[in-house]
């Protein structure tokens, strides 16, 4: 039944996608864009759909990494992996000093796991391995496709409304009462159309099962208390909208943050992890 409900996530987010290129091609250029606009739309879906990781993966800096280049970290992930059932996925270090992690791929066989230097830095062994397991967790529930996707589809209403105020060139055309209301719609857009396909309960069900896997939920609680406190103070540079990626929420210095808020409590994260 999960996989199934992520299923139906991922076909809504393709199809919220198409909707709102045809709406902004009909609305730019009538019916007679509506077949370019389903062409863009088409090939932005398909995009996404195989490049989504590397988007993110770049976005990050972040550089694949092998056994002889980081042997703790990639033994814990090949470790772990095994006793969850799962392909060994890429494995990714970033530069970036927040510490912090996330997963992504379109699926269990095109997977991928990142983690910071910052986490690198902080974490010990038992820490590390409860923060891969979260990882694999996801994965495994095959959330890391809609949460990358949803990342790319909030960039991309983003970037259509920069567009649709600035493309005009003048103030006539931004005065458009048209307009107006597009940017009224599409700025809160991106935020509900994250809330809506990243649930927060997705974030316990992976400490949850990360703990299973790890043995113990006490070395992610430890890590959690670490990082929340860590990326309270070190902004991690990356678009608000893909936020929702992380194991916990990165600080990325923009008044908008609020709106992307996709995780739950880490107090509460960590009362339930300490309980199992």
């Amino acid at each position: 039944m999960y996989r199934l409900w992520n299923n139906i996530k991922t076909v809504m987010l393709m199809g919220g996608l198409m909707g709102l290129c045809l709406a902004i091609g009909y609305l730019i250029g009538g019916q007679s864009a509506l077949l370019p606009a389903l062409v863009i739309g088409s090939v932005m879906n398909l995009f996404e759909f195989f490049f989504s990781d590397k988007i993110a993966l770049a976005t990050m800096r972040a550089v694949e990494v092998y056994e002889e280049d980081d042997p703790e970290l990639w033994n814990t992930v090949a470790r772990l992996a095994k006793r969850a059932g799962l392909p060994m996925p890429r494995v990714y270090v970033s530069p970036a000093t927040a510490p912090n992690a996330f997963a992504t791929g379109r699926g269990p066989h095109h997977s991928a796991v990142c983690v910071t230097a910052g986490l690198r830095e902080k974490l010990n062994e038992y820490e590390l391995e409860g923060v891969i397991a979260h990882e694999l967790s996801h994965i495994k529930h095959r959330d890391i496709l809609n949460s990358t996707m949803a990342a790319v589809v909030a960039g991309a209403i983003s970037w259509i409304s920069y567009l649709a105020f600035w493309g005009g060139g003048s103030r006539d055309r931004r005065a458009n009462p048209l307009i107006a209301l597009l940017l009224l719609i599409l700025a809160p857009l991106a935020a509900t159309l994250i809330q809506l396909a990243i649930s927060r309960s997705r974030e316990f069900e992976a400490d949850r099962l990360g703990a299973e896997l790890a043995g113990t939920g006490r070395g992610l609680a430890n890590a959690l208390y670490k990082l929340e406190n860590a990326n309270k103070r070190i902004p991690l540079h990356v678009p608000d909208s893909q936020s929702n990626m992380f194991i916990v929420q990165p600080l990325t210095g923009s008044s908008a943050a609020k709106l992307f808020m996709t995780h739950p409590s880490t107090v509460e994260r960590i009362k339930r992890l300490l309980e199992i």
